[in-house]
């Protein structure tokens, strides 16, 4: 085996941090992500970076804030960029991907040197800028409705369908397997190379929408046991809404909204399959999981009719909250972690537990000090704090100059969109219905929160030498005592 850990990252696409049965869902049938729950560390406050896919994936592969890698455009995208797939690849790395990256433009690898199954390609509009707004002689999407159904003809077409999305998730899932018996066994031309670390990624789509399953049998086992929400659209004022929104029994039926939410479930059983034949081959070519490094987890979250919304792109818990786990139980025991995390924090750790240098620039945290137990220097530190950014009606599409925020501490969740602030307290208020962002006992809390935002470049006084969140990432390659 290699002298550095293999790390396999498992990810889907719109998964609800609480649809999984390691977080409590007594319906949908989640084995494997309940495999890696009861065997790796669950982070149960674990945040996307933003809450739309395109920035959000980037943010996760190179470990920066949208509002940090978004000075350079979506140029960013270009080839050379550091990547964390770059960084494993220049310390000897086999790095190798398959599925959904939503690279935007014709840098398609990204630090990746094999791309497995099919790769599809976000079209851009001449310059690497992905626009879906405008139209242009390059082939852009054109407008929101030419590229997406409405919200309203998404849940009325919910059901059994073999659409693309299915097909891709299959191709990507054969692609790996095709990749790891050429690289541990190599039957053909004996080209193995299971002594060299392997950095290994799978991405799906689902349970992204269009909300079908290719499962009938899937389809109707949920649809007479889900309990699908059945709301009318609120926010919790007249300009912070929740996006793409349906009114039930007007804009549809509540039997359509039951099939779009037993789809939802089906595609997230059939992930939890998907990702479950990945462990296996890796078994079946005498790898042994404990001594990989595996992540699970999803890029944001879906609201699934929660308040009447649907999709993502807003600061509620359902859009902005995420599964994740991290497993290595050749270094950590099972344990469940309620800090505030987020999906930037990946790039740290992933070098602290490969012994990788971390590049300048990041706004990463080594996750390993939790993984471990340890939780002082998190809170003191950096606050037990999580960030998102640039959320609300795809304003990321065309960059991530959007004012929207959020800053997560402790249970106090800050949100600033211009000039609206609100600020709910989970603990009291897990509903997330009461902004009390004028009320006086919070007032210490609100002056500390708005001097974080501007410091962070947001705001009547954001700083406009904003480089970074300014945290130390907190590795220890010369301190290998964490863990057992």
């Amino acid at each position: 085996m290699p002298d550095r850990p293999n790390v396999l990252l498992l990810i889907d696409d719109e998964h609800r941090w609480d649809v999984a049965g390691f977080a409590g869902d007594d319906v949908v049938r989640t084995p494997t992500l309940d495999w890696l729950a009861d065997t790796g560390t669950v982070f149960e406050n674990a945040y996307t970076p933003s809450p739309v896919c395109v920035p959000a994936r980037h943010s996760i592969r190179t470990g920066q804030l949208p509002r940090t890698w978004d000075r350079y455009g979506f140029d960013a995208f270009e080839a050379g960029y550091q990547t964390f797939a770059r960084q494993a690849g220049e310390y000897g790395y086999m790095t190798a991907s398959a599925g959904k990256m939503h690279y935007p433009g014709f840098a398609q690898m990204q630090g990746w040197r094999k791309r497995l199954g099919p790769t599809p390609m976000k079209r851009a509009i001449g310059d690497g800028v992905f626009d879906m707004q405008e139209p242009t002689e390059y082939g852009a999407y054109g407008s929101f409705s030419d590229w997406k159904w409405s919200a309203t003809e998404e849940i009325t077409r919910a059901g059994v369908a073999n659409s693309r999305v299915q097909v891709q998730d299959r191709r990507s899932v054969e692609g790996t397997e095709q990749f790891l018996k050429q690289y541990f066994a190599g039957p053909y031309y004996d080209r193995a190379q299971p002594d060299r670390p392997l950095v290994l990624q799978t991405s799906l789509i689902q349970p992204h929408y269009p909300f079908f399953t290719d499962d009938e049998d899937l389809f109707t086992y949920y649809l007479n046991r889900v309990d699908p929400y059945l709301e009318e659209p609120t926010g919790v004022d007249t300009t912070v809404g929740v996006g793409r929104t349906v009114i039930p029994g007007e804009d549809v039926t509540p039997r359509h909204i039951r099939r779009a939410t037993a789809a939802y479930y089906a595609m997230v059983e059939r992930v939890d399959g998907l990702f479950g034949r990945i462990i296996d081959a890796l078994r079946h070519h005498g790898e042994d999981p404990d001594e990989w490094v595996i992540a699970f987890t999803s890029d944001h979250g879906e609201m699934l009719g929660e308040r009447g919304g649907w999709g993502k792109g807003n600061f509620f818990e359902s859009s902005v909250k995420v599964p994740l786990i991290v497993r290595y139980p050749a270094q950590f025991d099972p344990s469940r972690v309620t800090a505030n995390v987020n999906l930037c924090d990946l790039y740290a750790t992933f070098c602290d537990l490969a012994d990788l240098p971390v590049p300048a620039g990041l706004d990463s945290r080594s996750l390993v000090p939790l993984l471990a137990g340890e939780t002082e220097r998190w809170h003191e530190q950096y606050h037990n704090e999580t960030i998102s950014q640039g959320a609300g009606n795809g304003s990321v599409a065309g960059g991530v100059d959007a004012e929207d925020l959020m800053i997560k501490r402790d249970d106090l969740k800050y949100c600033s969109y211009g000039d609206t602030e609100v600020l709910f307290d989970l603990e009291a208020d897990p509903e997330e219905t009461t902004n009390v962002i004028d009320e006086p006992s919070y007032a210490d809390a609100v002056a500390t929160f708005r001097k974080r935002r501007s410091s962070l470049g947001y705001g009547p006084d954001a700083d406009a030498e904003y480089r970074t969140a300014g945290y130390d990432p907190g590795v220890r390659l010369d301190d290998r005592s964490f863990g057992r």
